[in-house]
């Protein structure tokens, strides 16, 4: 019971495989990384970011958190887009949302849930400023859905105003933020049509000189 043996059991199978296609995998993984893409996405244990997009490890520079969000004082988030931007100097920074996020079902039941109440504050907030788009519609899960689409959305705007992601583009480093979205329910993405390539594509308030 202490061990997991069977944990210890699967990761050698899948050790053996991958050194059975490629002999020489893992000395060069373990030389250095060098990932062009930072992927934002929710804790949820169905949502593997490697393999919802068929990458192997090396290829994705992942950040995971309850309903992906991106909050400015989460020096956690922050140290990570960091560190991808400025040492690993990646030329993508994906937020991945996925439908029927329970985070998001959370933050519009108004029960008390703990700790965790202030982290869905945000959440909250997104659906303040989404009220009325929001209340048009009476299908609940269709409700859950448009916010976790939101939310994505406000979370890409939120990597774009930190000073990390403007001081790169200022020095003019190639840096793209976008928006998806994941189902769980047949496994395919869905592009939010959120891309932001440079500082003029934020609002002005948000522009640092």
């Amino acid at each position: 019971m202490r061990i997991l043996k069977n944990l210890f059991d699967k990761n050698k199978e899948w050790a053996s495989r991958i050194k059975e296609s490629d002999p020489d995998f893992f000395t060069k993984l373990s030389m250095q990384q060098s990932p062009e893409y930072l992927w934002i996405g929710c804790s949820d244990s169905r949502v593997p970011a490697n393999e919802i997009v068929g990458m192997l490890p090396g290829e994705i520079f992942v950040h995971r958190n309850i309903a992906n969000l991106v909050i400015h004082t989460d020096l956690n988030c922050l140290s990570v887009i960091q560190y991808a931007v400025e040492v690993l100097k990646v030329k993508h920074i994906i937020v991945c949302g996925h439908y029927g996020c329970g985070g998001i079902k959370a933050a519009l039941d108004n029960r008390e849930h703990g700790l965790i109440d202030n982290w869905l504050r945000n959440i909250k907030d997104i659906c303040r400023y989404h009220q009325a788009e929001i209340d048009t519609i009476q299908d609940e899960k269709e409700k859950i859905n448009l916010l976790c689409e939101l939310n994505v959305v406000e979370q890409v705007a939120n990597i774009c105003h930190t000073t990390i992601v403007q001081s790169a583009w200022k020095s003019g480093q190639e840096l793209a933020i976008h928006g998806w979205i994941y189902s769980i329910e047949d496994g395919i993405l869905k592009d939010l049509n959120v891309c932001i390539t440079n500082r003029d594509e934020i609002s002005q308030i948000h522009r640092i000189k």
